[in-house]
C-alpha cells in the first residue's frame, strides 16, 4: 500500500437532513477512503484480522451462530456487504467457507483487505461496490451478512433490502448489525452525559456532516425499529430473529459511543436475523 490518499475535507457544519441515495453512497466512499488507515489501525484489537464480531459489544458468530450451522456454511455461498477489510468474510473462509465474496465502497479498506491477506494467509476475493447496488445476478447467495458494513449507511432501507433479497437465493439467510435505533435519542458521548435523551426518536432526519461548500463528507441515516420490520417484509424476507447484545461484564473497551457505561443501560447494536421467502 505505496500510495496515499489524499488529504480529506475539513468538516464546517453538522446538519440533520435526508441527503438521497447518490449523495449519501458519494459521502461515504469519500469518508471511508479517508479514514480507512486510521480505522483499521485503532480497531485493530476489536476487529481482528481474522475474525468476526457483530458490534461493539463483542458478540462473536463463533459463539451466536446466527448464519446457521457451521457445517451447512462450508458448502453456501456467502456475501458480505459493507466488509472494511474483509476480517468477517476472512473469518469464514478460517473455518472453512470455500466461497466467499466481501464488498465494499472505499478502495482503500480493500487494499488493507489485501495486506491482511498476505499476512494471515487467507485470501477473500473483494470487489469496490455500493451496499445499494449490488453488481451480482438474481439469487448467486445462499447467506449475505454485514456487520455494521454498509446498512447505517442507507438512505432508503426499503430499497436496499430489496437490493439484499434479490441475490439472495430462496430461503437463504441474510443476518445485518446497525445502530439500535435508540441511540439516536442520546447524545454520541460514552460518558453519563450520553445517557440523556435530546433527540425524538422519530426525527428520521439523517446525521449529516458538511465541509464548507455544503457538502455531505459522512451521512449516517435513521430508521426506526418499524422502519426496518416493514423493510424486511416489504423485501420478501422473514424476520426470524431481531438480537440486542447485552453488554457483557468483562468488556471494558470504548468504540466510538459505545461503553460501558452506556452499553448496561441502553442498547446500543440491533442484529437482524432474516430469511428469504421460497415462494
Amino acid at each position: 500500500m505505496t500510495e496515499q490518499p489524499e488529504a480529506g475535507p475539513e468538516l464546517a457544519a453538522v446538519t440533520r437532513r435526508r441527503p438521497d441515495p447518490v449523495e449519501s453512497a458519494a459521502a461515504s466512499k469519500l469518508w471511508w477512503e479517508h479514514v480507512a488507515d486510521e480505522y483499521q489501525a485503532e480497531g485493530a484489537v476489536f476487529l481482528r484480522d481474522v475474525g468476526f464480531v457483530w458490534g461493539p459489544e463483542g458478540l462473536d458468530e463463533a459463539q451466536a451462530r446466527l448464519l446457521g450451522d457451521p457445517q451447512h456454511l462450508a458448502d453456501a455461498r456467502v456475501l458480505e456487504v459493507g466488509c472494511g477489510a474483509a476480517q468477517c468474510a476472512r473469518w469464514l473462509r478460517s473455518q472453512g467457507v470455500a466461497d466467499v465474496v466481501a464488498i465494499d465502497i472505499s478502495y482503500r479498506q480493500l487494499q488493507h483487505s489485501r495486506r491482511i491477506d498476505d499476512h494471515t494467509g487467507y485470501d477473500v476475493t473483494v470487489a469496490q461496490a455500493d451496499g445499494q447496488y449490488l453488481p451480482f445476478r438474481d439469487a448467486s447467495f445462499d447467506v449475505l451478512c454485514s456487520a455494521f458494513g454498509a446498512y447505517p449507511f442507507v438512505s432508503n432501507a426499503a430499497a436496499s433490502l430489496r437490493e439484499a433479497a434479490r441475490v439472495l437465493r430462496p430461503g437463504g439467510r441474510m443476518v445485518f448489525s446497525t445502530s439500535h435505533p435508540i441511540k439516536w435519542c442520546f447524545p454520541d458521548d460514552p460518558t453519563e452525559r450520553g445517557l440523556t435523551a435530546d433527540t425524538p426518536y422519530f426525527d428520521r432526519r439523517s446525521y449529516v456532516e458538511e465541509d464548507a461548500q455544503g457538502r455531505a463528507i459522512y451521512v449516517e441515516h435513521h430508521h426506526t425499529l418499524g422502519d426496518w420490520v416493514r423493510a424486511i417484509a416489504g423485501a420478501g424476507l422473514r424476520l426470524v430473529d431481531l438480537v440486542e447484545p447485552e453488554w457483557p461484564e468483562d468488556n471494558h473497551q470504548v468504540w466510538g459511543g459505545w461503553s460501558p457505561v452506556r452499553g448496561r443501560i441502553l442498547p446500543g447494536t440491533a442484529i437482524f436475523v432474516c430469511e428469504r421467502e421460497s415462494g
